[in-house]
């Protein structure tokens, strides 16, 4: 067996591999980019049929990146995932609210998970943002939840909570509101790996891609 070193070598021959799972699928150029990155992430491509894009999802977020959108996360391993230098170099930062004081004291009185209580804190800043959701199904409920009461309107939500009490019913919820643009992955399985890689697919594409 040949052993492959180089990181770019190893990273080209597994997207030429992934390339063949995308044939007979009618994905554009920024889903395609998108799905290729989920399935070198997973190391799964039958999620392939799970993946489901708003048609508006890849071009409102690629704007968004561009135009310098920040990006708030349910959790800090979420906000690690994402590319923070080419965040930055748009002119967005990211920002995770889970171990913040305030947050912790208002899951306390709402009786919420603090990923919830994060987001109900963060309210209007959510604005023409980008929500990345990734392990808490409560975090996407309630982001739906202000944006049904006109509290905020993310350009997009990246929403793949993972698990099996909430995060199938999160995300079916999404869908069917259909209020705000989304990326997520239906059923059970997501997470913030999943959840990190659709945001740097984002803002890694190029037109030429």
């Amino acid at each position: 067996m040949e052993i492959i070193w180089n990181p770019k070598e190893i990273e080209d021959k597994s997207m030429g591999i992934i390339e063949e799972y995308l044939t007979g699928h009618n994905f554009t150029p920024v889903e395609r980019a998108v799905v290729k990155r989920v399935i070198h992430t997973t190391g799964d491509p039958a999620i392939i049929n799970n993946i489901q894009f708003h048609p508006d999802s890849t071009r409102v977020g690629v704007k968004a990146i561009r135009e310098g959108a920040n990006i708030f996360t349910d959790v800090n391993m979420l906000k690690a995932g994402i590319n923070a230098k080419t965040l930055n170099s748009f002119g967005g930062d990211t920002f995770c609210g889970v171990a913040d004081q305030k947050t912790i004291e208002g899951a306390g009185e709402w009786g919420i998970t603090r990923s919830a209580a994060a987001m109900r804190l963060f309210g209007k800043r959510l604005n023409g943002s980008i929500v990345a959701i990734g392990n808490a199904p409560t975090a996407l409920f309630e982001v739906l939840d202000l944006i049904e009461k006109g509290i905020a309107k993310p350009a997009l939500i990246v929403g793949t909570p993972v698990g099996f009490v909430g995060a199938m019913e999160s995300k079916e919820l999404m869908i069917e509101k259909n209020n705000v643009p989304y990326i997520t992955v239906r059923g059970t399985r997501g997470g913030s790996p999943i959840a990190a890689c659709m945001v740097n697919a984002l803002m890694y594409f190029k037109e030429t891609d």
